[in-house]
């Protein structure tokens, strides 16, 4: 991943602090701590608020298992998050940025929903990825954790660009070892956003209704939140000026393809 561009959950820590501060978010659950740029801001807030942060990730960064070590207000769970779950309590907040297929994140979200029915609370998660590349097209971590009837064929070299189906030979973005992308993109069961579509489709049979806010910059940011919550206004105000908002999907296409020049670029040996 290149340094230069920005890529992180954390570009969106204002937007993020601010929606748990309107919904006095105390217990907080983070799956995905990456180099744990986020996590270290959530912390800070849960300390401030006598609360706590659970951060579920499975492969860490030595130098982050010893941050949460050291962090009174921060617990680590090193197993991946459909284990993990079944031993977390309740949370007011949920941050999804795990693993990035459709399998994970619907499973994830009905776990994290049937932990917040069980105790009471309002559902509130947010998820990054839900835009360009993985919200349409499925991407592995491990690819053989995912069981074959929901794995899609994938591809380890290959680099999705936008508005194509395939994925190249060369060029594009591509995990380069680290990860796999599903070698075509759209269709059922493909991708991050499908997951909250499918979710939010599978409570709506139910008579529930939630409400579901696209933020379309960094790779694109889901809130989803129960509309019954006593905080649903205010968080619903806070984040509209930012939903499907045209200008940020603008700036997010130029920077995507600023992105995958700066890629090709560096492939090819020269500067960026």
């Amino acid at each position: 991943m290149p340094d230069l561009l920005i890529h992180s959950m954390a570009e969106f820590s204002d937007l993020i602090l601010t929606g748990l501060a309107i919904t006095d978010a105390r217990e907080i659950v983070e799956i995905g701590a990456e180099f744990g740029g986020m996590s270290k801001l959530l912390a800070d807030h849960a300390s401030a608020v006598d609360g706590s942060l659970t951060s579920i990730d499975p492969s860490v960064k030595p130098e982050f298992a010893a941050w949460a070590a050291a962090n009174p207000a921060t617990r680590h769970i090193a197993q991946p998050s459909l284990v993990a779950l079944d031993h977390v309590g309740p949370a007011d907040a949920w941050l999804v940025d795990g693993d990035h297929n459709w399998f994970t994140v619907y499973h994830e979200l009905h776990r994290i929903d049937a932990i917040c029915r069980e105790h009471g609370r309002p559902l509130l998660v947010f998820l990054h990825d839900i835009g360009w590349p993985s919200g349409r097209r499925d991407m592995y971590y491990a690819p053989d954790a995912i069981p074959t009837d929901y794995r899609h064929a994938y591809d380890y070299g290959g680099g999705a660009v936008p508005e194509s189906n395939a994925l190249l030979p060369r060029g594009g973005f591509r995990g380069n070892g680290q990860f796999a992308f599903a070698c075509h993109e759209g269709g059922p069961r493909n991708g991050v956003l499908c997951a909250v579509e499918d979710f939010i489709a599978d409570l709506l049979g139910n008579g529930r209704t939630l409400a579901f806010a696209e933020i379309n910059a960094v790779f694109g940011l889901g809130v989803l939140f129960s509309e019954d919550a006593p905080w649903s206004e205010a968080l619903g105000q806070h984040l509209l000026p930012f939903h499907q908002n045209p200008l940020l999907a603008t700036l997010e296409r130029n920077r995507l393809a600023n992105y995958l020049r700066v890629i090709e670029l560096q492939e090819a040996g020269l500067p960026a």
